[in-house]
């Protein structure tokens, strides 16, 4: 039974706003959001919407027009990542029983808020503190993704027995949210009772490749490699064995940046994520929600890479090899900077055996709508 709500929040008046709440663990849940709430601004343009994120401003803003009121907030943690491969599931752990030590005072803080600014519908993607918190305060609350936390760190309780609390927390609040709009690409998310299963979020990009060759010198004649990573830790060696690929030119999005070699860093001022992923050929990357969404929805061949301590991973690789034309490249290679076996690979991989079905984010904001009290 859901917990009814206190009575310091039982008086609402009759304004009401949207409350999105996005992870910061990756990039991913920011793309995919910013879907959907580009879709709820076309869909209401009337209706305010407040976000708390601790993604990168500039990351935000280069999705989001400026009628999205975005604010900083931190209410999980997802993984700690050493890079974007690589996760540190002791500072993880360490930094998860910070945060929750803070729980209660977390909570009521959210419900004071989201009953001060008049929140009719609270969003998460996929914090579970906000979405506590709106069911203290008596408010509709959704949450949108393709995993719980819950699920992801129920694999760790055998390295760690602490993880075992945080499993039962996520999986508490969960169980008493109002609807889940399960994402493609999902595990079946059996904490929530309400699900209703959305197609493809992401669009495709807009090409532009004649103002990334202006801004860059890049040579719009070669084949472009995109290095769809937050961070990867390459050294000296693997930089140089990139350099002498001479066939293809190489870019990366900030913040992904090494100044001393010749690997073109692109901002995300000079164009969107989704229309430089436009106008490159191939696309190296791990698997994460956001960057095979992307693909898909751009046609763009993909090599992708090992993802360790990450329950995801076989559910986007099974995507990748339906839905995209591929290719692997191991850890040890794609670390060496030895990207030419995939890069050759790559050109005579079959093309993709199915396609997505599109609108997700349309679907999503008609549900959201609908609970806007």
């Amino acid at each position: 039974m859901k917990k009814k709500p206190d009575t310091q929040y039982a008086v609402r008046n009759t304004q009401s706003k949207i409350a999105y709440y996005i992870t910061a663990h990756g990039y991913g849940h920011g793309t995919r959001s910013c879907d959907i709430l580009n879709a709820l601004r076309t869909a209401a343009p009337n209706v305010p919407i407040m976000v708390k994120t601790d993604l990168p401003t500039d990351f935000m803003a280069s999705r989001l027009p400026d009628t999205i009121d975005v604010r900083p907030g931190a209410f999980d943690l997802g993984l700690i990542q050493k890079d974007s491969i690589q996760v540190d599931l002791e500072a993880s752990i360490d930094t998860l029983e910070k945060l929750y030590s803070r729980e209660e005072e977390l909570i009521a803080q959210e419900a004071d808020f989201m009953q001060r600014e008049n929140i009719g519908v609270v969003v998460a993607d996929i914090p579970a503190i906000p979405l506590a918190a709106a069911q203290r305060a008596g408010i509709p609350n959704v949450a949108t993704s393709n995993f719980g936390w819950n699920w992801i760190y129920s694999e760790f309780i055998g390295h760690d027995p602490r993880w075992k609390t945080y499993v039962e927390k996520f999986r508490q609040v969960y169980a008493q949210t109002d609807l889940l709009l399960r994402q493609p690409f999902a595990e079946p998310m059996e904490a929530f009772p309400n699900q209703i299963d959305l197609p493809l979020l992401a669009k495709p990009g807009t090409e532009c490749r004649a103002r990334i060759a202006e801004a860059t010198g890049a040579d719009p004649t070669k084949q472009w490699i995109l290095l769809s990573f937050t961070t990867l830790d390459l050294n000296q060696e693997a930089l140089a064995r990139l350099s002498y690929l001479h066939k293809y030119d190489i870019f990366t999005v900030d913040p992904l940046e090494w100044p001393d070699s010749n690997i073109r860093c692109l901002s995300r001022s000079l164009a969107p994520f989704a229309d430089i992923l436009a106008s490159c050929d191939v696309v190296v990357t791990k698997p994460g929600f956001g960057i095979v969404s992307e693909c898909i929805a751009n046609t763009k061949p993909i090599i992708y890479s090992d993802r360790k301590n990450f329950l995801e991973y076989p559910i986007l690789v099974d995507a990748i090899e339906r839905y995209c034309k591929q290719a692997f490249i191991p850890n040890a290679e794609l670390y060496a900077g030895e990207l030419e076996r995939a890069l050759v690979a790559i050109e005579t991989a079959p093309a993709p055996r199915e396609a997505m079905p599109r609108g997700g984010a349309e679907r999503a904001a008609a549900e959201i709508l609908k609970r806007l009290g």
